[in-house]
């Protein structure tokens, strides 16, 4: 197998340095200036100050106080995403998009007829360049979870490739907190086992690591050994359809609250018929003002598709919530399960878009 990352440097913040040339060199974060605003990316020069992404756009700015916030323009974002695709799809249709600024390639056979991943991740990059200006840093080798370590490894503009040979070497003196699936609780757990890299993992037993960390153990079981079956998947299906508002002031009110599921609901049937979604389950997601976070689900026989459909169970799920002694800070409301089987409440939360995490 031949598996290529291609990972865009500073994605939103290159977009704009390049379409407003008075910004290259300067700290920028992409995000909405707002009391709760947050950084959807950040340019390398705003880095240097510790500003990064997921981060409150107000401890942004006081890290670095000549921090420029551009709104995002995300219409021009997915039409450069469409052309890195363009590239993409001259080498191989074996592509999953993990986000508009990076993907998988399965490339171990191309359309190119070219040997070496090596050559064509080389090649990809000085496209991406000369179309769009842009640099991107590739990953190369043999399974997702090495090359998109490999991708990160030498950034910006890096490539970087871990040949089968040199696999075990390299994930042995890999830091825990790069492997995919360990965040920075699982790191936490596993430093006070003694596990701090990819050698102190591949000690452990597995029925160990799976007594202390369920289905993940066998993940990162197999990951200490180099070992990934997961296939490129050039086409996904849908899992659910979602939206989620950040309130500018916490809500303890339940009519006010009852006000912003209805225009919610309004706005998820919006995307349930872009989308032309079917699904049977709502999930209701709430996270309060100390950030705690909670969902309540609901399964029934009918397809969610309209506004009639959807307010009426939400306000039920709304109606468990307390409201009084935890202000709400943010609001979610999805419709998944389409085929109608009976759910477990779920505990976490699907976006619009496909996120990998590592």
């Amino acid at each position: 197998m031949k598996i290529i990352h291609v990972d865009m440097d500073q994605f939103y913040a290159a977009v704009e340095q390049h379409d407003h040339p008075e910004l290259k060199g300067k700290p920028i974060a992409v995000g909405h200036d707002a009391e709760r605003g947050v950084v959807a990316t950040a340019s390398y020069e705003a880095r240097k100050y510790g500003v990064h992404s997921a981060q409150s756009i107000q401890v942004a700015k006081r890290l670095c106080p000549q921090l420029i916030i551009v709104e995002p323009h995300f219409q021009r974002y997915k039409e450069v995403s469409a052309q890195l695709h363009d590239i993409f799809h001259d080498y191989t249709d074996l592509i999953e998009p993990v986000s508009l600024d990076e993907a998988f390639l399965d490339v171990t056979e191309n359309k190119r007829g070219m040997e070496l991943g090596v050559d064509i991740a080389r090649e990809i990059k000085q496209r991406i360049f000369d179309t769009t200006r842009l640099t991107a840093s590739a990953g190369v080798s043999y399974c997702k979870f090495l090359a998109k370590i490999a991708s990160d490894w030498r950034k910006p503009n890096g490539l970087t490739v871990i040949h089968p040979d040199r696999a075990q070497k390299f994930i042995d003196q890999l830091q825990v907190e790069k492997i995919w699936g360990i965040g920075p609780k699982t790191a936490e757990r596993m430093h006070s086992m003694g596990i701090f890299n990819g050698a102190d993992l591949r000690k452990q037993s597995l029925k160990h690591l799976i007594e202390v960390f369920g289905k993940m153990g066998q993940v990162f079981y197999n990951f200490a050994r180099g070992i990934d079956e997961r296939p490129v998947v050039s086409e996904w299906e849908r899992k659910s359809v979602s939206c989620e508002q950040t309130f500018s002031h916490d809500i303890s009110d339940s009519m006010a609250a009852t006000i912003e599921l209805y225009h919610m609901v309004l706005e998820l049937e919006r995307r349930i018929k872009k989308n032309t979604f079917e699904g049977h389950t709502l999930t209701l997601k709430v996270k309060f003002q100390d950030f705690q976070q909670i969902t309540r689900s609901i399964t029934v026989e009918q397809v969610l598709r309209s506004k009639d459909d959807i307010l009426p169970l939400a306000k039920q799920l709304l109606q468990q919530v307390e409201l009084s002694s935890h202000p709400i800070r943010l609001l979610g409301l999805g419709v998944s399960n389409q085929r109608g089987e009976n759910e477990v409440p779920i505990h976490r939360w699907i976006q619009l878009k496909i996120d990998f995490e590592y």
